[in-house]
């Protein structure tokens, strides 16, 4: 993986201690399921906590009631290099790579251009330190041309990825879920060149050590 300049990177750590809140994490996704999974950090759970006033009556404890044991969600930590060419997240228990699609693909392309594969590589020798058994590999469109062509092109680069991976990932018994979500779950703003650029991604998502 090209070493990220964390001189210069932004670094966002998030910690929420919620008493008597259970966190649930996206489960993984086969390519047959009804209804595919989505990508984390765009769950309902991921959306910033509603204002709650201190003195409203409806935070009262009920006569005889207590407080469940408090819980930590994950700290989230995210790193990106100062041009958002590569973002990670990294929490607790998950690794995500993000990588716009512009230093992968030719525009509208799923044909790898010359410096994809060694980030690739780079990434696929991390999953083997990490010992992870499922991948997940999502590729993402902006919101220009038709969304039909950007679920194809989105799943095409998800593929042309896993594929790469596989060249570099030693488990055989590792399961890849690919999907291709097009403009779906946009991380930036479609209506500007720099957010659509952003969000034209793969995210190549895994647990860490001791994690399934």
């Amino acid at each position: 993986m090209t070493s990220l300049r964390r001189t210069t990177a932004a670094t966002a750590v998030v910690g929420l201690v919620i008493a008597g809140v259970h966190f649930v994490g996206t489960g993984s996704a086969h390519a047959d399921d009804p209804a595919p999974s989505v990508p984390p950090g765009t769950e309902p759970s991921a959306s910033a906590p509603v204002a709650v006033k201190p003195d409203s009556p409806r935070l009262k404890l009920p006569q005889g009631g207590t407080l469940a044991p408090p819980k930590v969600l994950d700290l989230v930590e995210v790193v990106e290099d100062i041009g958002g060419e590569q973002r990670r997240q990294e929490t607790n228990q998950t690794v995500m790579m993000a990588l716009q699609s512009e230093v992968l693909f030719p525009e509208d392309s799923a044909v790898f251009n010359a410096q994809a594969a060694s980030r690739i590589q780079a990434i696929g020798n991390e999953i083997n330190q990490q010992k992870a058994t499922r991948v997940r590999v999502f590729g993402f469109t902006d919101d220009q041309g038709s969304y039909e062509h950007g679920k194809e092109l989105s799943k095409k680069r998800a593929d042309a990825v896993q594929s790469e991976l596989g060249k570099t990932v030693t488990d055989p018994n590792v399961v890849f879920d690919v999907r291709g979500y097009s403009e779906d779950y946009p991380i930036a703003d479609n209506s500007t060149e720099e957010g659509r650029k952003k969000n034209r991604r793969v995210e190549i998502t895994f647990p860490r050590s001791g994690e399934k």
